[in-house]
């Protein structure tokens, strides 16, 4: 019997500019098994991260609405470097520029289920 977690090892950049949804996204990929390599909430500081470490990156999980703009030009920046995304939004799918809807959408609220066949769907692995 295979008891480890779904996404055990897999390494989660996250870009959340609301610090309670961060902190709640951080603990359901705990409990998936996953490692965050990074959270942050302003742009500037995610493309600073992915260009120093992107190499940390599985998958990069990115809240479609930063502030006063959208995450695109991080989607762009991690999606140059081959890492799978997952955009998470409290919009419709169609609010998301259509260069980017392949990618899977989490709608917030989500549940840790919706997480992992997101994550899963990105990395392209079978959800549990």
């Amino acid at each position: 019997m295979d008891d480890q977690p779904p996404l055990s090892g897999q390494r989660v950049f996250i870009v959340e500019d609301e610090t309670l949804v961060a902190m709640m996204i951080e603990g359901m990929l705990e409990e998936l098994g996953a490692t965050v390599v990074g959270n942050e909430s302003r742009s500037d500081d995610a493309l600073n991260f992915v260009a120093s470490r992107h190499g940390e990156i599985d998958v990069a999980m990115l809240d479609l609405n930063l502030g006063t703009g959208h995450s695109y030009a991080i989607a762009e920046a991690i999606a140059g470097h081959g890492i799978p995304i997952v955009f998470s939004t409290g919009y419709t799918d169609s609010a998301i520029d259509a260069a980017w809807r392949s990618c899977p959408v989490l709608n917030k609220p989500f549940q840790l289920a919706d997480l992992q066949g997101a994550l899963s769907r990105a990395l392209d692995r079978p959800a549990a």
